[in-house]
C-alpha cells in the first residue's frame, strides 16, 4: 500500500493529556496509530501535516520518529519519506514463538504462585471482558485482552518480562488488530480466558500451560493466511 496517511487531529488525540517529554509523548500517539492500524502498513506519514495537527514543531516529530525505526515500526527513506513498515510474516511468527515461549512459563508460575488478590483482579477482567463482548465493543476487547496478558506477566514479579513481551508484541498486534471483525472471534478467545484462569483458580501449573499453550496455537493459525488475503499490507520481497 502505498498511500500517503490521512492524519486524524482527533483520532491522534491530545498530547497534552499524556506524560513525558514531547517528543515520548509525540512517540506515543503515533505508536498507538500505527499499531492501531489507523495508520496502515505502507502509508506516508507527512512530518508537517503532523506537526500541524499535534501543534508541535519538527524536532520531536523527528526524534519520534527516529524511535519509532528503532521499534519497527516505521522505515525513514532519507530526502525522501517515512512510511509505516509493511507487516512480515517471518517477523509475526518469530514474535509469536518467543512471547509464547514467555507467556507459559509465566503462566506455569502465576498459576502456582498467585494470591487471592491476583486472583480477584482475574475475574473482575472477566467480567470487563464479558461485557465489551457482548457490546460488540471488539477495539476494546482488544485492549482488555492485551491488559489481560500483560498483567500475567506482572504477577511473575519480573518486571523486564513485562517490557520484553511488550516489544515482542507490537508487529503481533499490528497483524491481530485485522482478526478483529472476525465473527465470534472475541467469544472464543473470552472462553480461551476463562480456561486459563479456572486453572490459575485451581493452582493447577499444568493445566494453566496447557490452557495457554491452545490459546496461544489458535492465534498463530488464524494469522497465517493474512499475508494471502491482504497482500497490500505484507512485504512483497
Amino acid at each position: 500500500m502505498n498511500a500517503e496517511a490521512t492524519i486524524d487531529a482527533q483520532a491522534l488525540g491530545d498530547i497534552r493529556d499524556l506524560s513525558g517529554s514531547l517528543s515520548e509523548r509525540v512517540c506515543e500517539t503515533l505508536r498507538k496509530a500505527i499499531l492501531s492500524l489507523i495508520f496502515p502498513p505502507g502509508a506516508i506519514l507527512r512530518k508537517g501535516v503532523i506537526c500541524e495537527q499535534l501543534g508541535v514543531s519538527r524536532s520531536p516529530v523527528s526524534e519520534a520518529f527516529a524511535r519509532l525505526s528503532m521499534e519497527g515500526l516505521v522505515d525513514i527513506i532519507p530526502q525522501s519519506s517515512t512510511r509505516v513498515t509493511h507487516l512480515s510474516m517471518t517477523d509475526i511468527r518469530e514474535a509469536a514463538f518467543l512471547r509464547q515461549a514467555l507467556e507459559l512459563a509465566a503462566v506455569t508460575k502465576v498459576a502456582s504462585d498467585r494470591t487471592e488478590k491476583q486472583l480477584a483482579w482475574l475475574i473482575r477482567h472477566l467480567r470487563l471482558q464479558e461485557l465489551l463482548v457482548e457490546d460488540k465493543d471488539y477495539s476494546g476487547y482488544f485492549q482488555a485482552d492485551e491488559e489481560f496478558h500483560s498483567t500475567l506477566m506482572v504477577f511473575t514479579g519480573f518486571p523486564r518480562i513485562v517490557s520484553i513481551t511488550s516489544r515482542l508484541a507490537m508487529q503481533l498486534n499490528r497483524a491481530r488488530m485485522l482478526l478483529l471483525p472476525t465473527p465470534g472471534r472475541a467469544v472464543e478467545t473470552l472462553q480461551e480466558h476463562k480456561v486459563i484462569v479456572d486453572a490459575i483458580r485451581g493452582q493447577n501449573p499444568l493445566a494453566a500451560r496447557s490452557a495457554m499453550s491452545e490459546h496461544l496455537d489458535k492465534l498463530l493459525i488464524r494469522l497465517a493466511p493474512l499475508e494471502d488475503k491482504c497482500p497490500e499490507l505484507f512485504y512483497s520481497g
